[in-house]
């Protein structure tokens, strides 16, 4: 809502006195003189955008939402669409495939079913396309992502925890290892009924990604 020079002003020194700032004290954090800070509080000159700007962080109020009190509509209007297309441009939208067993190797679907925003530089990520998520179901490796919780997956080397393509269609969660002719899939969860899986070069074993992160949802 546009407010008149005298309620922009008027609001502007209550935020002011209900911090406890006098002018004196807004001069010395963000350098704006006393004497102008009278001008506006007292409704007799509109500060500018810039101003309002300045203002903002000191009296803990968005800027844009001043911007707007102020009758500055097109340029809030313009940073707004600025700010949300730099957010847009910061995450990746990662597809999400299926399931996967963190148990008894099961299905893996391959059709997108979803996809989750990740900002790349929180996990360190050079090539976000490269990535994709599959969800875990089952608690073989509950110590390290609980069931349901979503596996963020990169290329993966031995003794790392990977997604497993097993017989060319069954996957499942594991830490990966090679030993000559053997992959070794081994969980690591709380509960100890869960094996160690050994498959030898007669099984078809590809390699999905590693595991670098992970999306859980809290219940």
């Amino acid at each position: 809502m546009i407010m008149s020079l005298i309620e922009l002003g008027q609001y502007l020194r209550n935020v002011r006195e209900s911090l406890g700032y006098s002018t004196y004290d807004v001069n010395k954090l963000c350098n704006i003189s006393p004497s102008y800070l009278s001008l506006f509080e007292t409704g007799k000159r509109k500060p500018s955008a810039i101003i309002l700007k300045k203002l903002a962080p000191i009296y803990n109020l968005n800027y844009l939402d001043l911007y707007e009190k102020a009758g500055y509509i097109e340029l809030a209007e313009k940073e707004r669409l600025e700010q949300n297309n730099n957010i847009s441009h910061k995450f990746y939208m990662t597809p999400v495939y299926g399931r996967i067993a963190a148990g008894i190797p099961n299905w893996a679907e391959e059709c997108i079913e979803g996809r989750i925003p990740i900002d790349p530089e929180l996990f360190g990520i050079i090539d976000p396309e490269e990535h994709f998520f599959l969800q875990v179901n089952g608690e073989s490796m509950n110590k390290i992502i609980k069931n349901g919780a979503y596996a963020l997956q990169d290329t993966v080397e031995n003794g790392e925890i990977a997604v497993v393509l097993v017989n060319g269609y069954e996957a499942t969660l594991k830490k990966f290892s090679k030993q000559g002719d053997l992959i070794i899939l081994e969980p690591m969860s709380n509960d100890e009924s869960y094996q160690v899986q050994i498959y030898n070069k007669e099984t078809i074993i590809k390699i999905l990604g590693k595991y670098v992160g992970k999306f859980e949802i809290n219940k």
